[in-house]
């Protein structure tokens, strides 16, 4: 039987019950150390904004449509992301 580190996986279910809708897709790209996360398919992106911790959110006009993680393998367990100053309006997406 394949070996497979299952309490890591239990580990994020907390984040699919708190995404918009339930859903959670994602793929990770080893080579740019990449992990996207998408809350809807399919998705188009209208807007996006870089955190202070290098976590780009995607927006789908005021909605939250998905998250790409930068530099995913120097990351430990970190809480929410920190938004950066944009000249978009935060009250929409609280």
């Amino acid at each position: 039987m394949a070996s497979l580190a299952i309490q890591e996986y239990l580990d994020i279910i907390p984040a699919v019950k708190h995404a918009p809708k339930g859903f959670l897709w994602s793929s990770y790209d080893k080579e740019a150390d990449v992990l996207y996360i998408n809350f809807k398919k399919p998705s188009h992106a209208t807007d996006s904004e870089m955190t202070d911790d290098d976590v780009i959110v995607r927006y789908e006009g005021d909605e939250i449509v998905g998250l790409t993680i930068l530099h995913l393998s120097k990351r430990k367990k970190q809480t929410s992301p920190t938004r950066r100053s944009s000249g978009r309006a935060n009250s929409a997406r609280r």
